[in-house]
């Protein structure tokens, strides 16, 4: 009888998969496009989890302690520990620790088919999109929302690029915020990206709803294109998102609202 209330109980609480993300501010707040995909597919495949929020300084130390791997190999051959990760004890009596965006997002797909992010047949096209959203379409963005991002971080965080012995900081964190005509035309060039996505998305208007990727229903390009749309609208909701989200039509902004119901921060 025992057994069976706690396999009873087992199955009304299963083990829940951890997220390790970053934090901005004095309270938890999700900003990080790279996080926010994950957090995305989570939501959006209903599956139980919960974050453990870290300040940039403790991540190394915290995901060796935990024996991630880690997400990349620098060009001198050491190994660099980012965020996302997460810790799923559900597929095997040894919990899967796994880093890198991509990484994890392959392996919640093949480990939770349902509810796909991928349709049938989309997922090199995808693949190239999010590329494209991360490498090409996110670039301009870099030297209005860096140094943005840079601010909203706490006192520790901020300190730990500029003063450890490592050299954290980069052009981008250690540049100012652009003002006056630098930062119009740094806008003209984020426009620029932008405009082009835009009449690429158009041509979806003939058999699709002209919001998301697919045509009809939310994917991983929609997550990957509207946690971008996030990182503006947490760093600077009165400013800039407020001139993006009515670009093009409303059509960032109705995305963003596409997107709204799998944005739970557990």
């Amino acid at each position: 009888m025992h057994r069976h209330s706690s396999s009873s109980h087992s199955r009304q609480n299963p083990p829940v998969i951890t997220l390790y993300d970053i934090r901005a501010g004095h309270s938890p707040q999700p900003w990080a496009p790279n996080i926010w995909r994950i957090r995305f597919i989570l939501n959006y495949k209903r599956l139980p989890y919960r974050t453990v929020w870290l300040e940039f300084p403790d991540v190394e130390a915290t995901l060796r302690s935990i024996n991630a791997p880690p997400s990349a190999v620098r060009n001198d051959g050491r190994p660099s520990y980012t965020l996302p990760v997460i810790v799923d004890p559900v597929q095997s009596p040894t919990p899967r620790i796994l880093s890198n965006v991509n990484n994890i997002a392959e392996y919640l797909e093949s480990s939770y088919p349902a509810r796909p992010i991928f349709p049938e047949g989309s997922r090199a096209l995808q693949s190239l999109f999010v590329h494209f959203v991360q490498n090409s379409f996110a670039q301009p963005l870099l030297p209005i929302m860096v140094p943005l991002s840079h601010q909203r971080l706490p006192e520790r965080s901020r300190d730990h690029f500029f003063g450890g012995p490592t050299g954290y900081a980069t052009p981008a964190m250690s540049a100012p915020q652009l003002s006056g005509s630098q930062r119009e035309q740094a806008w003209n060039a984020v426009k620029e990206q932008f405009n082009f996505l835009a009449m690429i998305l158009d041509k979806n208007t003939g058999d699709g709803d002209g919001v998301v990727v697919q045509g009809h229903h939310v994917s991983y390009a929609d997550f990957a294109l509207c946690s971008v749309l996030i990182w503006i609208a947490r760093m600077a909701p009165h400013d800039e998102w407020s001139r993006v989200r009515h670009w093009n039509g409303g059509r960032w902004g109705k995305l963003y609202d596409r997107c709204l119901e799998y944005m739970d921060e557990l």
